[in-house]
């Protein structure tokens, strides 16, 4: 992908919401992520799609509705607060 954005199943990765790629690519194939670009909300339906900085995702984690802010899309999947300066958190945590 380009420096503006990166495939959503990588970033998930990065962020370490999921242990494997290959994990993260089903959990977004299987439709459980929402994201918001440009105000339009979308249910994500394949890895490859982009998620830019300043997008909204929308997923459940451990029986948890996680609503979080891409702050970055980083270089590699490093320690966890590397991993923690990825994103923000938007709203609460269900």
């Amino acid at each position: 992908m380009s420096e503006t954005g990166c495939r959503i199943d990588v970033w998930l990765w990065r962020a370490r919401f999921a242990k494997t790629r290959t994990l993260a690519a089903v959990m977004v194939e299987r439709g459980a992520v929402r994201l918001t670009h440009h105000g339009v909300q979308t249910r994500l339906d394949k890895a490859a799609r982009p998620v830019h900085v300043g997008d909204v995702l929308v997923f459940a984690l451990g029986g948890r509705l996680m609503v979080l802010t891409v702050a970055a899309l980083g270089e590699r999947r490093g320690p966890a607060e590397e991993a923690r300066a990825l994103y923000s958190l938007s709203g609460p945590e269900i």
